[in-house]
């Protein structure tokens, strides 16, 4: 008679929890970058004209206020979606706040890369260098005009909602837009600098978030994998 022995509940290996696997977000992350680079390299040859009209006309019509308000304080409008979906991830699935952690320090590396880039490239804004009237006051000289971290940080945390939550993209995509536009339409960027803002928020976001997750998973997986003390004095014996 042969006699089948269960491993008992302890000794099971545990595998992995399952994550999300966020990595169906790179195609059309990658799209999004594509075509923003695209739309700067096309704005750029035309970015005195282009600014000169938008900034102009919005600061002459009704239109002012509501652009200084996106402009100013819009980026708090993404900031408390992403902070409202951090508490709700945090008590509800765990293993996706891994991937949300990981996405924050991509929008860190997204700010520090745009800044860094702002120190090298020195592009003066365009409210003082275009006799313009506009709707926000001229930042002081030296605060840099390309490219716009206010767009940058727009699109980092689009990015960071949508890898987590890809259902929010019809409120943090328009609203992103809406942050970058309106700094173009308060006068304190050209149209290639909130293009290009937006663009390097959502390359750096997806590509540190995306591979800190890996890294984790594959950490988890190696952890998991292997047997506990208990387990292997008991396969000595």
């Amino acid at each position: 008679m042969t006699t089948t022995h269960h491993a008992s509940p302890a000794h099971r290996p545990v595998g992995p929890a399952r994550g999300p696997v966020p990595h169906a977000a790179l195609p059309s992350a990658l799209g999004a970058v594509l075509i923003l680079g695209a739309l700067a390299l096309l704005a750029w040859p035309a970015r005195a004209a282009l600014f000169a009209g938008v900034a102009g006309g919005t600061a002459a019509s009704s239109l002012a206020p509501l652009a200084g308000l996106v402009a100013g304080k819009g980026l708090l409008a993404l900031v408390a979606i992403t902070a409202g979906l951090v508490l709700l991830i945090w008590f509800r699935d765990r293993p996706r706040f891994g991937l949300l952690a990981a996405a924050g320090a991509g929008t860190v590396a997204a700010y520090v890369t745009s800044e860094a880039v702002k120190l090298l490239v020195t592009e003066e804004r365009p409210c003082r260098a275009i006799d313009v009237a506009t709707v926000l006051a001229c930042p002081a000289p030296g605060d840099w005009s390309w490219p716009s971290n206010h767009s940058t940080i727009a699109g980092a945390l689009a990015m960071s909602c949508l890898l987590a939550a890809p259902r929010l993209w019809p409120v943090a995509v328009p609203l992103a837009l809406a942050v970058a536009g309106a700094r173009v339409a308060a006068g304190v960027h050209y149209v290639h600098d909130v293009a290009s803002g937006l663009a390097l928020g959502v390359l750096v976001t997806c590509v540190v978030a995306l591979t800190a997750h890996a890294g984790a998973q594959r950490f988890t997986r190696r952890s998991t994998s292997r047997p506990s003390p208990g387990a292997r004095r008991t396969r000595g014996r």
